[in-house]
């Protein structure tokens, strides 16, 4: 019951350098990419992602949760393990997983997000809690970071003040997560307050993203580079606090930020845009496992389905387990999108669901919803030579959802 991932594996690798090198151009002198390997590793799994990443020479990755560390780092001892999902003591959950990675071998190299007040001041305080963290900002994304005043007074906490003097905590830049679309950089949360400042002026005919982040970086630069002025701190320390890691800005934003704030650490997260900026280097393929002739008016699969015309039952490796049919909701803005959307769902409404199986060059119907391991296709007498068992038939599914039996084309 086979589904696989089959990778040009030359062609692919090519991609992912360019990609590591276009944007080490785009952030230098002070910036590198960091490849973010999470979830289902896009499709890859993250093991092998984390590999790749070595491969690349990438200092640091990024990963999703804490409870992804130790697949990652476990594959190299050499990068650095940022933890995307901010660190909350009160996600007891979460907590657990913290204090077994902090007390096990890879507990050097966490990278801790934070994105609270008291998360910082826990982390200040707490023996027990990470050493090495990010301080995320709020951005128009509204998910999750410090307000605007709150970035203001980060570092004015005694107990924050005297833990990085100490150098019992060591604050490592500032995190950016940005949105997707360009934001309405007027009503993102720093920038409707600081607009009227001369120093963003600069990056006022850039895009949203840029502006919102160049914005960003001007009050980083104050509160850091004021608390490192204060405290003393050291040009290494002062280096690493002046940084600022963002996600989601192409090549020419972060340039225009690069340009913008010279002298600001620049680094970029970068994951679907490097594992999956080729798609034409992957393919998705299903095992035909069985084929049936049926008659019109035959009941076939668990639900029992009358087959709607003579023709044929192919039965294809990939169901559920493995992402098929399975997929986040639609964005829906444009008339097209709601178009396509409401025609989905009449068809879904009267039992009619395209598979993401392609067979002799044409997306064919499911039987039924997808079995957990196995689909069941639907190929009329018309539609050309029904495919042998022991054949792959390719498949469309979003990479970010699947998971695959095997991936070929990387060992």
């Amino acid at each position: 019951m086979t589904f696989a991932l089959y990778v040009d594996g030359p062609r692919w690798r090519r991609h992912t350098e360019s990609v590591r090198d276009s944007v080490g151009a785009a952030v230098a002198p002070a910036g590198e990419l960091i490849p973010v390997i999470k979830g289902n590793g896009y499709g890859f799994g993250n093991a092998r992602l984390a590999r790749e990443a070595a491969r690349l020479g990438s200092s640091t990755v990024a990963v999703g949760t804490i409870d992804e560390v130790a697949e990652v780092a476990e594959q190299s001892d050499r990068e650095d393990v940022l933890v995307l999902a901010p660190y909350d003591p009160r996600d007891a959950q979460a907590a657990k997983s913290w204090a077994a990675a902090l007390d096990g071998p890879h507990r050097t190299r966490l990278v801790a997000t934070i994105s609270t007040p008291d998360g910082l001041t826990n982390a200040a305080r707490t023996e027990s809690a990470p050493r090495r963290v990010l301080i995320e900002s709020l951005t128009s994304l509204h998910r999750f970071g410090l307000n605007d005043d709150e970035l203001t007074n980060t570092l004015r906490d005694d107990a924050v003040r005297h833990a990085i003097r100490d150098q019992r905590l060591r604050i490592e830049g500032l995190a950016l997560h940005l949105p997707l679309s360009q934001p309405d950089a007027r009503r993102s949360p720093t920038t409707e307050t600081m607009l009227h400042d001369a120093r963003v002026a600069v990056a006022t005919s850039g895009t949203a993203r840029t502006q919102e982040t160049v914005t960003f970086a001007h009050r980083w630069l104050t509160v850091a580079g004021d608390f490192a002025d204060s405290t003393g701190l050291s040009s290494a320390a002062t280096e690493r606090l002046l940084t600022m890691w963002v996600s989601h800005l192409d090549d020419h934003e972060l340039t225009a930020v690069r340009a913008a704030v010279p002298g600001l650490g620049l680094n970029a997260r970068i994951g679907s845009r490097l594992w999956l900026g080729d798609r034409d280097a992957l393919t998705a393929r299903g095992t035909v496992l069985a084929v049936h002739r049926v008659s019109k008016g035959d009941r076939v699969g668990y639900r029992q389905r009358r087959a709607p015309r003579d023709g044929v039952l192919v039965i294809v490796g990939g169901g559920t387990a493995h992402g098929v049919a399975l997929e986040a909701p639609s964005p829906v803005i444009t008339a097209r999108q709601r178009a396509i959307a409401a025609a989905t769902g009449a068809l879904e409404a009267i039992g009619r669901a395209k598979s993401p199986f392609m067979v002799n060059g044409q997306q064919r119907w499911f039987a039924e919803p997808p079995h957990m391991q196995v689909s069941l296709l639907w190929l009329g007498s018309a539609d050309g030579a029904a495919p042998r068992v022991g054949d792959e038939v390719s498949a469309d599914v979003r990479l970010t959802t699947a998971h695959f039996d095997h991936v070929v084309g990387l060992d």
